[in-house]
């Protein structure tokens, strides 16, 4: 079963979270009408619902009391009264929401404003979904490997192609495939001696749910780059690690995602640099020599 993010906290860690609405409002598209039901209900009445019983919300929706509990753990809640303190919390104090969209009006200044508000937003909500555990996992499937492929493609490719460039830099056999075609033959030939990091804010681009498939399918460990919410690449990871960037009309999953994502790759390898540092901090020195030929 795959190691994801939003599976429910481990006990004595329920504090109130501090985007429920948006975690909601991010996987709405992917919900079943149930938990659409119950998803849209508790965004159009926040304040309602932190009153209310288990009870009362499952009548209002004309569902289940067990599935408000799926509803809620589907979001990384361990249930209704977690659900219940987060929105609380967000109530008395209200997230700023400052994914604004770009108006055709905007200056210069407030474009600069937006864009960089956006970003600082999609790096905090991704701090809240990422899961420490599953950053700890990759790093056991990854130390456990013998070869990292990379995979990604569209906008996650410079960010497949960060990620090489950074496996390397600390001394890890690693290759980044962004072809398609190329990306399919390589998962095919994969083993339980591979680990495949996958790049895909949608989750759902056909190219890259292939080749996750064919690489799992092939025995290879695969771990998931993805934004928060359910998605069909899931189904072929071993270990889950969320981001979470709104899409507006025109700031689309090239922008926030890509920080995000970047960030991501930062803490896992910062984690994997940790896990080994004596051998990491040699070779970061002996590479730095390396690269020192190209600067003046």
């Amino acid at each position: 079963m795959p190691t994801i993010a939003s599976s429910p906290p481990p006990d004595g860690q329920n504090r109130p979270v501090d985007n429920a609405l948006t975690r909601i409002r991010a996987s709405l598209s992917q919900m079943s009408r149930t938990a659409a039901r119950i998803g849209n209900y508790i965004v159009e009445r926040p304040d309602d619902v932190v009153g209310m019983s288990i009870t009362d919300l499952a009548a209002a929706v004309d569902a289940s009391e067990g599935s408000v509990i799926n509803f809620c753990r589907s979001i990384g809640l361990s249930g209704f009264q977690h659900l219940k303190l987060s929105l609380a919390q967000e109530i008395v104090q209200p997230v700023q929401f400052i994914h604004e969209d770009l108006d055709k009006d905007d200056t210069p200044e407030t474009v600069c404003r937006k864009v960089f508000h956006s970003g600082i937003q999609a790096l905090r909500d991704s701090l809240s979904v990422l899961d420490p555990r599953a950053i700890n996992t990759a790093v056991e499937v990854i130390r456990a490997a013998k070869r990292v492929e990379i995979y990604g493609i569209g906008s996650s490719a410079p960010i497949a192609e960060d990620a090489h460039y950074r496996l390397l830099r600390i001394g890890l056999d690693a290759r980044v495939v962004i072809d398609s075609h190329v990306q399919a033959i390589s998962a095919s030939r994969c083993d339980k001696d591979v680990a495949v990091l996958t790049i895909s804010h949608s989750g759902s681009t056909n190219e890259t749910v292939a080749s996750t498939r064919l690489a799992h399918e092939a025995g290879a460990r695969t771990i998931v780059i993805t934004n928060f919410g359910r998605s069909p690449i899931q189904a072929y990871a071993d270990v889950v690690l969320f981001t979470m960037a709104r899409e507006t009309r025109f700031r689309t999953e090239a922008m926030t995602s890509r920080i995000a994502q970047l960030c991501v790759i930062d803490a896992l390898i910062a984690a994997l640099a940790l896990a080994d540092y004596d051998r990491s901090t040699e070779v970061l020195r002996q590479t730095f020599d390396v690269l020192s030929i190209k600067r003046f």
